[in-house]
């Protein structure tokens, strides 16, 4: 792997249209981690970061921007770093009208990282 490689920061965007609604998906791959945008328009409205800990096997997170009732991020956050292994930084843009839209959303990251691990 050289210099260049080791620090280089890539971007990664994609899109699905889930319950009647076009949800966007932005990746910033960065050194040990990613950050990761979901949204429907251009708005960031909060944002979590997780990473491991060797206190547990559970990933610590903390709400760094926004509402601290909405849990989504914050979570979603820690599920990411204990399937990757990586710290994760999140930022969930998506009204919490229905409960099925946030597993759907997690389900079409999990797809995506299937298919292309290096983005992440």
């Amino acid at each position: 792997m050289s210099v260049a490689e080791i620090g280089a920061i890539t971007v990664h965007d994609f899109s699905e249209k889930i319950l009647e609604q076009t949800v966007h998906f932005h990746v910033i791959k960065l050194t040990g981690g990613f950050f990761l945008w979901v949204g429907s328009k251009p708005v960031l409205s909060n944002l979590a970061v997780s990473m491991h800990s060797t206190l547990g096997s559970m990933p610590l997170s903390s709400l760094v921007l926004g509402d601290p009732s909405d849990t989504t991020p914050s979570s979603l956050a820690q599920r990411l770093t204990k399937r990757t292994k990586k710290q994760v930084f999140v930022s969930y843009n998506l009204p919490l009208t229905d409960s099925n839209m946030s597993l759907m959303v997690e389900n079409r990251i999990k797809k995506e990282m299937e298919f292309q691990p290096d983005k992440f």
